[in-house]
């Protein structure tokens, strides 16, 4: 049996966890959406660049492949960091990660264990947690699905059915 002073523990644990659960996805969602809207920015403005690295790289079409992937960081970082369409933001950019770290950073993977050092591979990290567990309860996201919820309580008490 255990002590009333774990039990004690245990609940004040339990209650941390909920009251701090707004955190993470919070922390996530800001860091990355911050540096891909960064990324994307200075790769739109600096496309003559890009398009000749990409081209350095050997990824095809990059004149249409480099203001593509800079599109995509810069529109899906916002929303991922306005925590809007959320899941669905964060796969283009794990798509984008994927192709840097098989493309730009290739030569710095010997082994598994290599990924664990690249930023690129911590944002991924980030996004599959984003794609998986959503938003949190501090975002669009959240706000709209608390709306909707609201906009449906109200229907159903409001329109009469074939029942009543």
């Amino acid at each position: 049996m255990a002590s009333p002073l774990c039990e004690r523990l245990e609940r004040s644990v339990r209650a941390l966890e909920r009251r701090g659960a707004w955190l993470p996805p919070l922390l996530a969602r800001v860091t990355v959406g911050w540096i891909f809207v960064q990324s994307g920015w200075g790769k739109l403005h600096n496309l003559d660049q890009v398009v000749r690295f990409f081209t350095e790289l050997g990824i095809p079409a990059p004149q249409i492949q480099a203001p593509f992937a800079a599109s995509t960081e810069l529109v899906c970082g916002a929303l991922v960091l306005a925590g809007l369409a959320t899941r669905v933001a964060a796969l283009p950019l794990i798509i984008v990660m994927v192709v840097a770290l098989s493309t730009a950073l290739a030569d710095r993977i010997g082994e598994l264990s290599d990924l664990f050092a690249l930023a690129e591979f911590c944002y991924i990290v980030m996004l599959v947690g984003l794609a998986v567990f959503g938003a949190g309860p501090v975002s669009l996201d959240a706000s709209i699905a608390r709306l909707w919820a609201q906009h449906e309580s109200v229907s159903a008490r409001v329109i009469p059915t074939r029942d009543s």
